[in-house]
């Protein structure tokens, strides 16, 4: 335990990722991490509305749904951003700009885990499952610009070496940003309704999130 708090704390304070990659077992170490603390908050996440009954299943459900939208988010993400690096030159620094990425997923987990206590007392003092969803969307709000703001800081290097780092800097939070929330549309109920029985997916998960907000726009624009 001490020790995993140690590597936490060495995560939080490496000036570089490297500093926090410096071993071989390190990366395996923070995948491990990364996997473990969001599969707790998810597990938190899955807690509203109570665990009696059949609702005993959402946790379990929400514990494998957030770190699967990571983890498949970041898997999707990877290739393109990847062959771009390499068109624009930058193939050399790219195992610099993959320990960057993979700190900064672990940033990410630090950070949500971290606010579990703030979205129980939410869970606590608030029963609406609107304002609850808005909750948790605040809270992965946070954690991602926490780790997004520890990335700028990783890439200053990068960029220093290079200036083309900085357009890929930001097409990487592009692609990231596009991919997560259609992820985050497909394995939704994160929550699930209280009146409603629990399922893994909902009927309607494999359709586009983009599409049903430009559907919902419309249909507001036309009233």
């Amino acid at each position: 335990m001490i020790s995993a708090l140690r590597f936490v704390d060495r995560i939080l304070r490496a000036p570089l990722p490297g500093a926090a990659l410096d071993t071989p077992r390190a990366v395996p170490h923070i995948l491990l991490l990364s996997l473990l603390l969001t599969i707790f908050y998810g597990a938190v996440m899955g807690c509203y509305g109570g665990i009696s009954g059949n609702r005993i299943l959402q946790p379990l459900y929400s514990g494998l749904k957030v770190p699967l939208m990571l983890l498949i988010t970041f898997a999707l993400s990877l290739p393109s951003f990847y062959v771009l690096n390499l068109l624009l030159g930058l193939g050399e620094d790219f195992g610099d700009t993959l320990r960057a990425l993979l700190s900064t997923q672990a940033v990410l987990s630090i950070v949500l885990a971290s606010l579990s206590p703030f979205t129980v007392l939410w869970y606590a003092s608030f029963t609406d499952h609107d304002s609850a969803t808005l909750f948790n969307a605040a809270m992965f709000g946070i954690a991602t610009i926490s780790a997004q703001w520890r990335l700028r800081r990783y890439y200053k290097p990068l960029i220093a070496r290079n200036p083309r780092h900085r357009w890929m800097l930001r097409l990487w939070l592009l692609i990231y940003a596009f991919v997560a929330i259609q992820m985050g549309w497909v394995l939704r109920p994160f929550l699930g309704h209280p009146d409603l029985p629990v399922s893994f997916f909902r009927p309607d998960s494999w359709g586009n999130a983009y599409v049903y907000v430009a559907e919902m726009i419309g249909h507001e624009l036309k009233r």
